[in-house]
């Protein structure tokens, strides 16, 4: 059997903030991009989820709700099956409109905005897919350059949820405290996001991001 703590490499005594120590660095090295596999990947999100919100998944507990009793390869294939569901939002319509990135009603001001398909819509992310990737096989074309977590081309805005973050070498302790991830090679922790794509123009990423590249404004769906 292979429990949530066996993943993460924890005791069953484990308080939250081990977990999430433990989650930072066992997402690292079981990415894809870092020579890990979309398995591992997957089942160390999962445990993840299990242990950091243990109630989340009735079906998934066993006895008193001891997460340390449940075994993770069960029903992993099951698990990795699903999608991530992400709602977006151009940040260049943010500007254009007079919003800001704080806005607590962001994504209702959109909502009732008439904006383009491009602009703002919804999207499923697969299991094996990077917040970017998903964009791109949908048909939009969300900006980026290196694809390697070296510049802030690609960069994303955190409303809701979270993408995991392995390889960055360009933003700072502060810039992914504010919310501001890479889509290049982030994959969803959470089960929804909600985002603000094409941030690289954002004052404090301009000095972060690579000359123009391979970036095209979006068709509408």
């Amino acid at each position: 059997m292979v429990s949530p703590f066996d993943v993460l490499g924890l005791d069953d005594d484990a308080d939250d903030d081990d977990v999430e120590r433990a989650y930072r660095e066992r997402v690292k090295e079981a990415h894809p991009d870092t020579g890990g596999t979309i398995e591992e990947f997957q089942l160390v999100r999962r445990a993840y989820r299990l242990l950091s919100e243990p109630g989340r998944d009735e079906d998934a507990t066993v006895g008193d709700g001891d997460a340390s009793d449940v075994d993770l390869t069960a029903d992993a294939d099951a698990d990795g099956a699903g999608q991530i569901r992400v709602e977006f939002l151009d940040y260049e319509a943010i500007v254009d409109r007079g919003w800001r990135l704080d806005d607590d009603d962001l994504f209702a001001k959109a909502s009732d905005a008439d904006l383009p398909a491009s602009d703002h819509g919804r999207l499923l992310v697969d299991p094996d897919e990077s917040l970017l990737e998903a964009a791109e096989n949908r048909g939009y074309s969300w900006p980026f350059s290196c694809r390697g977590g070296a510049c802030a081309n690609c960069a994303v805005y955190l409303v809701e949820g979270e993408l995991s973050q392995p390889a960055n070498h360009i933003l700072s302790e502060d810039h992914a405290a504010r919310g501001f991830r890479l889509s290049c090679n982030g994959y969803p922790v959470s089960d929804e996001l909600k985002v603000v794509f094409n941030v690289k123009h954002v004052p404090e990423l301009d000095e972060l991001r690579l000359p123009p590249g391979p970036f095209r404004r979006a068709r509408s769906q």
